[in-house]
């Protein structure tokens, strides 16, 4: 009997924690106009997220046991950040474009292909550790290997400039307003690989 309390108290705690945390983020969310909601609910949301964020001990000195036990907890069970996703926070992300240059002058482009999303999933993986700067020496490896998979299924490109970029989705306002996401350029290599076939 004393041990159905103790799960029922446990559970309600726990319940109580992951609730605060998930209002406490999306009362963040709508406090920074990362919502569609009119940005006069911000300054109410802001308060809201301070009366949210309270059981959770962050108005606490970071040296605080009950703050330190609490954050504990949160991270032990994953429950540390709520999930607060929405669609216009959606972040940016990286792509790669071939340029494949024909004999003819002709241009087109491409992308490399994936079979699955299993290899999907990997190729996005390695296009975004491309991005750090730790990587740049393996960079241009890594995209003439890339390159040369494409060049195999079009044998008459003549060179292939491969384009590594971020693209960015627009903001809320900026889809409101029928703005498409935009790739910004990183950096580039050109391939002859017309020559190293030979």
């Amino acid at each position: 009997m004393v041990s159905k309390r103790i799960y029922a108290v446990w559970f309600g705690v726990h319940f109580f924690l992951i609730t605060a945390v998930c209002f406490a983020g999306v009362f963040s969310l709508i406090a920074e106009g990362a919502t569609i909601l009119p940005s006069a609910l911000n300054n109410g949301a802001r308060k809201a997220e301070l009366v949210a964020a309270w059981p959770l001990g962050k108005q606490a000195a970071a040296s605080s046991p009950v703050r330190r036990g609490i954050a504990t907890y949160l991270h032990a069970a994953g429950i540390q950040a709520g999930y607060t996703f929405f669609a216009p926070n959606i972040p940016s992300y990286y792509k790669l474009i071939l340029e494949l240059h024909y004999q003819d002058g002709r241009v087109e482009y491409d992308s490399p292909h994936v079979s699955g999303k299993a290899a999907a999933l990997r190729l996005d993986s390695l296009l975004d550790r491309l991005a750090n700067p730790i990587y740049e020496p393996l960079r241009e490896v890594v995209l003439k290997m890339l390159a040369f998979s494409v060049w195999r299924e079009h044998p008459d490109v003549e060179k292939i400039r491969a384009i590594f970029g971020s693209v960015n989705p627009p903001d809320i306002t900026d889809f409101e307003h029928g703005k498409k996401e935009l790739f910004q350029p990183m950096f580039s290599f050109d391939f002859s690989l017309r020559n190293e076939a030979n």
